[in-house]
């Protein structure tokens, strides 16, 4: 899976959002507000990550369970699927 083109994190202040620019910006009004868990998953969605390199991104950052890692990044991607913000 990857984070389709036209798709750029910011961060303003204190806050961090998913931005469409380009092409993306004619199809995607808004923006998608990222927590500081999201953002983490954000972040290793770009440099590549498959499911597992998630989990273990959460694994790492945090201290959760696989099982419970593997919930929240489920989660996340199913909200960026519905908002056809990834691709597989």
């Amino acid at each position: 899976m990857k984070i389709k083109k036209g798709y750029v994190l910011k961060e303003i202040g204190d806050s961090c959002v998913v931005v469409p620019i380009g092409e993306a910006a004619k199809t995607f009004k808004g923006v998608i507000a990222l927590n500081e868990t999201a953002k983490v998953l954000w972040l290793t969605l770009e440099k590549g990550a498959d499911l597992d390199g998630l989990v273990d991104a959460l694994t790492a950052e945090y201290e959760v369970d696989r099982e419970t890692a593997l919930r929240s990044c489920e989660k996340f991607l199913e909200k960026l699927k519905t908002a056809d913000v990834i691709e597989y």
